[in-house]
């Protein structure tokens, strides 16, 4: 059975993608189709804010772009070296906060110590959050992109725990996202399941699939990596067939093959 996962492939140098790989041992064929785009955006203004760690209670990061902002500017010599020589340790007497195991591990990549990663959504992160600062404490700097859901924010601003945004990527779609989508339906036919991996991708992909399936689309089964993505799909008015437990390709694959074989 045939399942097309909606991401981008997992960075070449790290061996084979562990969503394919996971769902290859529940004996299902699964094919990665690139959604998104990002361009990266105040970069300066990020490194600025970055190089005065005395200003900030802590970080928080809720996707792995955030974190390839910060490595952008880390390829810059003598900013790698501010970076290495004192902002790092600076910044790790303070809490980073992250939601899901990739953005924990980049974040472990530039020297820091990731904490929440068991939250594994906005929501539950931010109520690991409230639990731990105190209200009017100093802001906690937040990169993150230009599409970023409000519920971080709100649950924080509720509870008066400063919260500073900074824009440092814009999202937009993959240039070859509807050729990609095109071709895999004419060679490969109609798949049993088609997984989403964020609301983005929901609003970018969906119209395509719906044309391309026709009327079997009622066949396809459709899975969401988290609660945002599942929302955005029952929000297209699609079924959602599973979401997965928490964003890792062990639950995602788990829920697929379930959804698959419910006897």
């Amino acid at each position: 059975m045939k399942v097309l996962l909606l991401k981008d492939p997992k960075d070449k140098d790290s061996g084979p993608d562990p969503y394919i790989k996971e769902l290859g041992s529940y004996s299902l064929e699964a094919t990665l189709i690139p959604v998104l785009s990002f361009e990266f955006t105040s970069l300066d203004s990020l490194f600025e804010k970055l190089s005065h760690p005395e200003c900030y209670g802590g970080l928080v990061f809720t996707s792995p772009r955030a974190l390839e902002a910060i490595k952008i500017c880390l390829k810059e010599k003598s900013k790698k070296e501010a970076w290495s020589k004192s902002l790092k340790q600076m910044w790790n007497i303070k809490p980073t906060y992250v939601v899901g195991k990739a953005t924990a591990s980049l974040v472990e990549e530039i020297g820091l110590i990731p904490q929440g990663e068991k939250a594994g959504n906005a929501e539950k992160l931010a109520e690991y959050i409230c639990s731990r600062e105190k209200p009017n404490s100093s802001a906690l700097l937040f990169p993150c992109g230009a599409l970023k859901r409000e519920v971080l924010p709100t649950v924080l601003r509720e509870k008066g725990i400063p919260l500073e945004s900074l824009t440092v990527y814009q999202t937009t779609q993959h240039p070859d996202l509807q050729e990609s989508l095109s071709s895999y339906f004419s060679q490969q036919g109609i798949p049993a399941s088609v997984a989403f991996f964020s609301p983005s991708g929901v609003k970018f992909c969906l119209q395509h699939i719906q044309k391309l399936s026709g009327d079997l689309i009622n066949q396809v089964k459709f899975a969401a990596i988290g609660p945002s993505t599942a929302e955005a799909l029952q929000g297209a008015g699609i079924a959602v067939s599973c979401t997965a437990g928490s964003p890792t390709p062990q639950d995602l694959a788990a829920a697929i093959h379930t959804a698959l074989h419910p006897h």
